[in-house]
């Protein structure tokens, strides 16, 4: 029974903005004064309550109308691809988080594709199967329209014309993963593209650091350790080319040459090449880019290869720094290490998949099971009924002052948040489910266990 009652309590509180007491204070027949009054859930979610939080967010995308093309001159729908129209293009819904293309897309994809492994359910793959298979009925007719009318200005710009790993790594990566479990042929033309996009086309320095050409004249961004690792991993597991490896295990170092600070165990943001001394800003959603890359190479990168140790390493105290500057009620800091900048959701959404992720696979101690619970349950309460994400940031640049970073507004329209959420559900599930470890309240606080050392 005072199961049923604590469960019943959780599903209410991850909806309303409650304060409520912790969970000792509920099993107690009288009120506990060392427990603590907390305003998020402190609980250890169940099964039962994340699969919710994941079913709401999949159906946002699920049920959403389906893409249309159509001509933009008119506004007609197109419905046969006989006559071609220079002027086609997918339709504007108005909802900037339901789109095909895109880095965020393929977070959401590859997500939603991890959500089907956890939750033994390939329901989850409907959406991003749906979706790609659009793209690649109409890739041939964009193709057409481009011989016939030159380069235009559509949907498919980034996949024919692409001219940044934002066009192209992250998605990249999920069509690998899609082309795993369904096969697809149509698939190949589109990974070898963008494969020879990032290994032969996408600016580098010097040293062979994937970089940028803006906001400055050079510069290197945490962000892109997602915008293309993930794909050179998957790439190289997909072909067996040590090549896909060896780079993709060069950008880890070279991010970490450029833009790891050891003493706060934390990625600045970005480098400027021609400022040596450039200021450092700790950018969260920066931060778990790269966290959630380096898990997504350790996935498939072969247990001895040359490397693998050192990424393992900067993992650990990566995690460390980013558990330690986690906020009060569960949710990091839009800047890291300053308590008075807004607590930020898709970043948090990160952490939250990268340290499940790594506990579940052994590669990071559980004892950090407890951040990964604290920063579940503040993603809960910001997950509206409807699917909508609260509180992620709205897409940023590398910036060179402090004022822009604390000034960023955050919208239920910002996509960046939609993947991590699902990401976060799909390894939460996993790690409260993982056979390995003993959970139990302790003392007032959650501690994690292997069931191998329970007495």
């Amino acid at each position: 029974m005072m199961k049923y009652v604590r469960n019943l309590l959780y599903g209410l509180v991850v909806t309303l903005p409650w304060t409520i007491p912790s969970l000792a204070q509920q099993e107690g027949s009288q009120p506990d004064p060392g427990a603590g009054v907390y305003t998020i859930p402190y609980v250890l979610p169940t099964p039962e309550s994340i699969k919710n939080v994941l079913n709401r967010v999949y159906a946002y995308f699920d049920k959403a109308p389906l893409v249309r093309v159509i001509d933009k001159k008119t506004g007609k729908e197109i419905t046969t691809m006989k006559q071609v129209i220079a002027t086609a293009d997918f339709e504007r819904s108005g909802n900037d988080v339901i789109s095909l293309w895109g880095y965020t897309s393929g977070v959401t994809y590859a997500a939603m594709l991890r959500a089907a492994e956890t939750t033994n359910d390939i329901t989850y793959r409907n959406y991003p199967q749906k979706s790609i298979n659009f793209i690649l009925t109409w890739l041939p007719y964009f193709k057409k329209i481009d011989s016939l009318f030159g380069e235009q200005k559509n949907a498919y710009e980034p996949i024919l014309h692409t001219r940044s790993l934002d066009d192209c790594g992250a998605m990249g990566a999920a069509l690998i993963k899609l082309y795993k479990v369904t096969n697809d042929e149509r698939l190949l033309p589109l990974i070898n593209h963008i494969a020879d996009y990032i290994s032969n086309k996408q600016f580098r320095l010097s040293d062979g650091t994937l970089a940028r050409q803006r906001p400055q004249a050079q510069s290197v961004w945490a962000d892109d350790a997602y915008m293309c690792i993930p794909f050179l991993a998957q790439m190289g597991h997909l072909t067996g080319n040590k090549k896909y490896y060896d780079d993709a295990v060069h950008q880890v170092r070279q991010m970490k040459k450029y833009l790891w600070r050891p003493e706060k165990k934390l990625f600045d943001h970005g480098f400027n090449v021609h400022c040596e001394n450039d200021p450092n800003f700790y950018w969260a959603r920066a931060n778990g880019w790269v966290m959630m890359a380096i898990v997504e190479l350790l996935d498939v990168l072969p247990e001895h290869y040359e490397g693998r140790m050192d990424i393992l390493r900067l993992l650990r105290e990566h995690v460390q720094g980013v558990a330690e500057v986690q906020g009060k009620n569960g949710l990091w800091h839009n800047l890291l290490d300053k308590n008075d900048s807004f607590e930020e959701t898709s970043s948090t959404a990160m952490f939250v998949y990268s340290i499940a992720h790594a506990i579940n696979k052994g590669w990071v101690d559980y004892t950090y099971g407890p951040v990964a619970q604290a920063g579940w349950n503040a993603l809960a309460t910001k997950v509206k009924e409807n699917g909508e994400v609260e509180g992620t940031c709205w897409g940023t640049t590398f910036a060179n002052d402090i004022v822009y970073y604390y000034h960023r507004p955050t919208s239920v329209a910002a996509s960046h948040g939609y993947g991590p959420v699902i990401f976060a559900a799909a390894e939460m599930l996993a790690l409260v489910q993982n056979e390995k470890l003993s959970i139990r309240l302790s003392n007032r606080a959650y501690h994690y266990r292997l069931r191998s050392d329970v007495k």
